[in-house]
């Protein structure tokens, strides 16, 4: 039996997470990734890894007892403030909850650590797929090479060259608008912001806007500024003046407290916009021979449901484990994948539609305390 050559286009969290997969079960692959190095890009950012898809894929990949060593221990604590800086929810981290915290970078570097030295191709930016007979297709790239693939997997996020080839979806703006900012030392040097935030996650919301924040393990402040806003907010900003940019934003939120303002006018680093795009909820396709999706790719969805990299690094492993799971038949394999895929892919993104809605309604916060209380109650009555 001959083995198929797989191809990951993408080393993020789901493309590693494959990749590590196969080769616990023995199977070889190659990831193709535009980054130039590891290094290219900060990967900064908590992420919460949740007990029911995110730390299976770990186990699968036999990483967790590695994972529970990048815990940031009290980082699940959370707390709900509204436009006038009043607490209406603060949480301790008890060690007890499903969904600790790591940070982004950290868990990337053990999956990269976890793969055989070349499996990860460096610098290699797809500029074309040409569909080729018996579900082969061929890779181009930037500098001109070629590469032929039995399996092309693409694990290449939002704007996915390899989504085309199954699908004629492509993201859309979402309705909400990010600005990402970074607080260093932020007990020393910014204390007012520190105090704000609490040790572990912030969500400050109001009517169609919110500052939502986290404690990193340096005792940095990572901050997204979000605004339920027209797509041509962002590009009117020039990103490039700090201080105008910080300007701008503030600007919209001119009737907050002033300890919130202070989240934004204190940033350390410059200001990155981000805007929020997604995929339609119910986004599926017709199998096509050799070829499937995973992650962003697949499924790109607000933040809101928190599900993004947890989806990713499930959508790996199950991946994984349906190619050795149908030795010498690729098709079964990839039919078995997407037919788990499509219906968690379209629960989550309708999650994160649903809270996108409650964290800006007209009452926020109280609609995302109306959340929390019906998922405590929910949680009571498995008791």
């Amino acid at each position: 039996m001959t083995t198929p050559t797989i191809s990951i286009v993408g080393a993020g969290l789901g493309g590693l997470t494959l990749a590590r997969v196969l080769h616990v079960h023995g199977i070889a692959s190659t990831i193709y990734e535009l980054d130039a190095s590891p290094t290219a890009r900060t990967q900064g950012g908590m992420l919460d890894i949740h007990d029911y898809n995110g730390q299976p894929a770990l186990h699968e990949a036999g990483l967790f007892e590695q994972f529970r060593g990048i815990i940031h221990v009290g980082g699940e604590a959370t707390r709900v403030l509204d436009s006038r800086n009043v607490v209406h929810l603060d949480e301790p981290d008890d060690g007890t909850g499903g969904r600790p915290e790591v940070e982004r970078g950290q868990l990337r570097d053990i999956l990269l650590d976890s793969l055989p030295a070349g499996t990860i191709r460096w610098g290699m930016k797809v500029t074309g797929v040409r569909t080729l007979d018996g579900g082969r297709h061929e890779l181009t790239f930037a500098d001109g090479t070629t590469v032929v693939t039995d399996v092309l997997v693409g694990a290449d996020g939002a704007w996915s060259r390899i989504r085309p080839l199954v699908s004629t979806a492509t993201p859309s703006y979402a309705g909400v608008s990010f600005v990402e900012l970074d607080l260093f030392d932020a007990d020393e040097r910014h204390p007012g912001p520190a105090e704000v935030v609490g040790s572990g996650g912030l969500m400050a919301l109001g009517p169609g806007k919110g500052i939502l924040a986290h404690r990193e393990p340096d005792d940095s402040l990572h901050v997204y500024v979000a605004v339920r806003t027209s797509p041509d907010w962002l590009p009117g900003i020039d990103f490039s003046d700090t201080a105008t940019a910080k300007a701008a934003v503030i600007e919209q939120f001119a009737d907050w407290a002033p300890e919130l303002q202070a989240v934004i006018a204190e940033a350390d680093s410059p200001l990155t916009p981000r805007m929020v795009n997604m995929l339609p909820i119910e986004h599926r396709w017709d199998r096509v021979a050799g070829v499937t999706l995973l992650g962003d790719a697949a499924h790109l969805m607000s933040p809101f449901a928190g599900e993004g990299a947890n989806l990713a690094m499930f959508d790996g492993a199950e991946l994984g484990k349906a190619i050795a799971a149908h030795p010498g038949d690729i098709e079964a394999a990839l039919t078995s994948y997407e037919k788990g895929l499509f219906p968690r892919s379209a629960e989550a993104a309708a999650e994160a539609n649903r809270n996108l809605e409650i964290c800006f309604a007209d009452d926020a916060p109280q609609s995302l305390l109306k959340l929390f209380a019906g998922y405590a109650a929910a949680a009571e009555s498995t008791h």
